[in-house]
């Protein structure tokens, strides 16, 4: 059965690669199409996309929050308004028309980054409001997803992951899990490890300034392996078509 198509909407450039670019890069190889939306810009999302085959680089344009010279001229992603940021996106839903969507958790991941909430918040309402006729008419032809995929950590991961993947010195009580019984799919992607390492190692920047692709960078291979090679994933469904949902299979 082919594997549907996908649309990965994130606040920052190595946000696709870090928390879904294993299942972004195994449904590309699979023939499906994959698409990334990114709110704020930064240098490496041509390679980071390139690596993944999710095509060309879908940007909205906003200021990091913590970066505000990130977007010269440009809102921070959290101060500008939430009718123009939801209709950007849903834009770009109608023109990729994906049968999933993925975003962060409600949480914005394990350290609760401000703009991967505001991301969640803003998806979420897109998702829903794409498949609305009298919304936004003329951002194209509406489109309903099929279902919205949450990635996020459960509870059983989130240490030993969380350990690798953010600052040094951060307990592990401050990281933000989703209890494992929440988690709905649970994805193998070692076998797509190679994709996935090349787009976060592609955002060079990152790298070098110690961010979270810097210290995967300073792992070893089996490490990596333990720390990239499953991604977790819950489940909303947004109303089908044709009786049957889309999957997002493990």
């Amino acid at each position: 059965m082919p594997l549907p198509s996908v649309l990965a909407v994130h606040a920052h450039p190595d946000d696709e690669a870090l928390f879904c670019g294993g299942v972004l890069a195994r449904h590309a190889a699979a023939g499906a199409r994959t698409a990334v939306v990114t709110a704020t810009w930064a240098e490496g999302t041509h390679r980071a996309l390139d690596a993944l085959g999710a095509g060309v680089p879908r940007l909205l344009g906003y200021a990091d929050a913590r970066v505000p010279e990130s977007a010269p001229g440009r809102p921070r992603f959290l101060d500008a308004p939430l009718d123009e940021t939801v209709a950007a996106l849903v834009g770009h839903i109608r023109d990729v028309r994906p049968e999933i969507v993925i975003t962060t958790d409600a949480y914005g991941g394990m350290t609760g980054h401000p703009d991967h909430v505001h991301a969640h918040r803003v998806t979420a309402l897109a998702v829903r409001s794409a498949g609305l006729p009298g919304f936004c008419p003329g951002a194209g032809a509406p489109w309903q997803p099929s279902a919205l995929y949450l990635v996020t950590h459960p509870r059983s991961a989130a240490v030993a992951v969380g350990g690798r993947m953010t600052r040094s010195g951060t307990p592990a009580e401050a990281l933000y899990c989703s209890e494992d019984a929440w988690i709905t799919t649970t994805v193998d992607v070692r076998p797509w490890l190679p994709q996935k390492l090349a787009a976060i190692l592609a955002h060079r920047s990152e790298v070098e300034r110690g961010a979270a692709p810097g210290r995967i960078a300073a792992l070893t291979p089996a490490v990596r392996r333990e720390v990239l090679g499953t991604e977790w994933y819950i489940r909303e469904d947004l109303g089908h078509r044709g009786g049957t949902a889309t999957e997002l299979s493990a």
